[in-house]
């Protein structure tokens, strides 16, 4: 046998781990906690925060008046194109894995392309893991009676990004501004 087989191999194998990983973070929680101020006095600022969840398919879930927290829940599903993507990048992983397996082991005949009817797997996988209850939670550390706003929002980061971009203008709403610049 020839020392490229176990190479491509070696690379092969490696190539599969981090298909792995890949479709493990698809479908990674990305909750994350920022601070957001806002010059506008808290009833009016959690008021508007409270109507656009609301008009976003968010519950109000209650809250805790003693420690000045509001929770939201809201129901998140998978992306069904993500789901096929990743059935599909699985699926020619898998035939290019059997190729290599056939091309080492040539007695195997052609049973190691079996590996690519694992592709609907990771999609299903995907899809069992996405699909799930996101919790937003909202805590107003200045007073009620304060001029400013200081709240703590917990949340997924997509929901702090979409609340950035469409209430930073109207509540004039203030973080430290890493969430829509940072890869993560």
């Amino acid at each position: 046998m020839q020392p490229s087989y176990y190479s491509t191999f070696t690379l092969t194998i490696l190539l599969a781990i981090g298909l792995g990983f890949f479709i493990r973070a698809a479908s990674k929680d990305r909750t994350t906690v920022v601070n957001i101020a806002s010059p506008l006095p808290p009833l009016r600022v959690l008021k508007g925060l409270s109507d656009w969840l609301e008009e976003r398919g968010w519950r109000r879930e209650g809250g805790d008046v003693d420690r000045r927290i509001l929770i939201f829940n809201g129901t998140v599903s998978s992306s069904p194109i993500l789901a096929v993507f990743l059935s599909v990048l699985c699926s020619l992983g898998g035939a290019c894995l059997g190729l290599v397996i056939f091309q080492l082991y040539p007695d195997l005949n052609w049973w190691p392309l079996i590996l690519s009817g694992f592709g609907p797997c990771a999609g299903l996988f995907y899809r069992s893991r996405s699909a799930r209850t996101e919790s937003l939670e909202m805590r107003l550390i200045s007073s009620f009676n304060d001029s400013e706003t200081l709240l703590r929002v917990r949340a997924h980061r997509d929901e702090l990004i979409a609340i950035d971009i469409g209430l930073a203008k109207s509540l004039k709403l203030a973080s430290d501004g890493n969430l829509t610049s940072s890869p993560i």
